[in-house]
């Protein structure tokens, strides 16, 4: 989209209001050091050594059922990625599962609630505190309040929130987990490993580089933005676009449009893995930034402060608004959503029906009230 007609606004000043939180800044170094195999990447490759070292053992462990793996009977679709930092596995898990309940499947979603205070198994509300269940999870419960509702139960462990899952709702027909690839406890039908447009980075594992686990490694699908697929990927591999929503949601759900925030001086905050795409989405649909924050992936907003300045709106990521709400309401959140190409749809809808004929056949039949 262009920019709107008529006398532009002085530009934004090139600083941020307030510089980066310790962490953010040390976040967005590893991101820079793991794009190429630089000396300072070089330096912690020992380490990474170490790293890989004890995924292969782990692994091992597994294989060799000395650690066990369990199976909650009903068909599960493990979202994730090998690689740290933001992919855009949330949208992804809210677009399948959208995909899923167009399908007339009922769906429910697990996970393990990251940065949340709380340690126990829960179910996740519309109204559940992000801070007592998790971002990720409070906003995919949020995404689908109302008569598209979907159960969302989160636990240290994934089995624990699937039985849990299972036991309050026995009519689902597919678990999605949004993140745990790296989660062997819980044994899964299908894997779809998310990628940004950095693809694997310098290729090297934690902390040297951003993988996770050794790539290439075998997965159902592939979803990248990068214009072609990770190096060395040989599972289905489909395209996504990120990109915003043309309007802010405010506190109290209703929308405003983009092109009417144009003009004014925005301050801008991001506490995800990476802030600087967020503000370069917002400068594209042309809205003034008159400050950028970032902060942590993860960030509570406790301490968080509004600029001093009364006549800059804040504008944040439905991420952070979750948790950011509850302190400051007057925050606008745009949404981001993704396209996926419409071949993994398909190619995904084949795999699955044959995964819920076989759990159909196996499923025992629901006991009667009476009984």
């Amino acid at each position: 989209m262009g920019a709107a007609p008529g006398p532009q606004p002085p530009p934004a000043t090139p600083h941020p209001a307030r510089p980066p939180t310790g962490r953010a800044t040390a976040e967005q170094g590893l991101q820079k050091i793991w794009q190429t195999r630089s000396l300072a990447a070089w330096a912690l490759s020992p380490f990474a050594l170490l790293y890989g070292a004890l995924v292969a053992v782990r692994r091992l462990l597994y294989r060799a059922g000395l650690l066990r793996s369990e199976h909650p009977g009903r068909p599960v679709i493990v979202v994730g990625n090998v690689i740290a930092g933001g992919a855009g596995k949330t949208p992804v898990v809210i677009a399948l599962v959208k995909h899923l309940q167009a399908q007339g499947l009922q769906v429910g979603v697990i996970s393990r609630g990251y940065g949340r205070s709380t340690q126990d198994c829960r179910a996740v509300l519309p109204g559940s505190p992000a801070s007592e269940v998790g971002d990720e999870p409070a906003l995919i419960a949020r995404s689908f309040a109302g008569d598209a509702a979907v159960p969302v139960f989160v636990a240290p462990r994934r089995i624990t929130a699937a039985r849990a899952l299972l036991a309050a709702h026995p009519g689902t027909d597919v678990i999605v987990c949004d993140d745990g690839l790296q989660h062997l406890a819980l044994k899964r039908d299908l894997e779809i490993c998310i990628f940004n447009d950095q693809g694997v980075g310098n290729g090297w594992l934690l902390p040297a580089g951003p993988l996770r686990e050794p790539w290439p490694r075998r997965v159902d699908f592939v979803l990248h933005a990068g214009t072609t697929p990770p190096v060395g990927t040989t599972a289905p591999a489909f395209g996504l676009q990120r990109r915003l929503a043309p309007w802010a949601v405010r506190s109290d759900g209703s929308q405003v449009p983009l092109a009417q925030l144009r003009g004014q001086p925005l301050h801008a905050l991001a506490a995800v893995a990476r802030p600087d795409d967020f503000f370069a989405m917002l400068r594209s649909e042309g809205l003034t930034l008159a400050h950028t924050e970032a902060l942590s992936d993860h960030y509570d907003f406790n301490s968080w402060k509004h600029p001093p300045d009364a006549r800059q709106t804040v504008i944040c990521t439905e991420k952070d608004a979750v948790k950011l709400w509850a302190l400051h309401p007057e925050a606008l959140a745009v949404p981001l959503a993704v396209q996926i190409d419409p071949r993994f749809f398909a190619a995904l809808d084949t795999k699955l029906s044959a995964l819920l004929t076989k759990a159909a056949a196996h499923r025992p039949p629901l006991s009667s009230p009476l009984a």
